[in-house]
């Protein structure tokens, strides 16, 4: 295997933990592509998805007790629900953006040139084994939480603050804003039932595109529906 790039100190420095076993911080960064294109000249190279699966019950575990301890009042529906929230793949992705885990990504070529450093499903997935990674090397759930929760302590307060407020127009508008996208409009489709008790159909467009649709007693709650599904779809909410 070839020597470990330099560049990974720098995630050390990010994460505030020095391994023990270097190899491990490595195969946490080496995707799958990476390997299949070095098996010969690396023949020891392993990618990251064994380290995925032991991260994910890593980070289910510590994020579980945390919930379970912050929220006494909760039944394990809410809590569950919460959970799939907080470390849904937009959220990992998004932790690994903070922390620019993408700037040590081991990728193979086909993969680089198709953007497989800002893939969110790879970083989310390269997160979970960087959990791994730490866990393993540390020999304790402590070191990971200590790194962990405070990620997870922040995305639950927008998760909180986006439940109280429910106004998932906002939030779709503010999203695509973000990505410089515009042309966010709500087309009336059809409004069935007697006058006293209609359900209205909505459908949320970007440009020509439909992005989501929503049916409610009232035109604001079948487009406040539609943009949650928007939402969905973009990967900004739990399905």
């Amino acid at each position: 295997m070839n020597a470990l790039p330099k560049a990974l100190s720098g995630l050390e420095a990010a994460i505030d933990y020095k391994f023990k076993n270097i190899g491990l911080l490595r195969t946490a960064m080496t995707h799958s592509s990476y390997k299949n294109e070095h098996r010969i000249k690396e023949p020891d190279c392993r990618c990251n998805e064994r380290l995925e699966f032991l991260g994910d019950s890593v980070l289910s575990i510590i994020t579980s007790e945390y919930l379970f301890a912050k929220f006494r009042d909760r039944d394990e529906g809410d809590l569950t629900k919460m959970r799939a929230e907080v470390v849904c793949e937009r959220a990992l992705a998004g932790f690994a953006n903070q922390i620019r885990l993408n700037d040590y990504l081991l990728l193979g070529v086909g993969e680089e040139k198709n953007g497989g450093r800002n893939n969110k499903s790879m970083l989310s997935d390269a997160f979970e084994a960087l959990l791994a990674a730490m866990y393993i090397d540390s020999g304790n759930q402590e070191t990971v939480k200590k790194f962990l929760l405070p990620f997870i302590s922040e995305e639950l307060e927008r998760l909180l603050a986006r439940g109280q407020s429910k106004d998932y127009k906002t939030f779709l508008q503010q999203f695509l804003q973000q990505d410089g996208a515009a042309n966010l409009s709500y087309v009336l489709i059809s409004e069935e039932g007697p006058d006293h008790a209609k359900t209205f159909t909505v459908e949320a467009r970007m440009g020509s595109n439909i992005i989501g649709k929503g049916s409610g007693k009232t035109k604001k709650d079948a487009e406040q529906n539609a943009a949650r599904e928007a939402l969905k779809l973009f990967g900004e909410l739990e399905n």
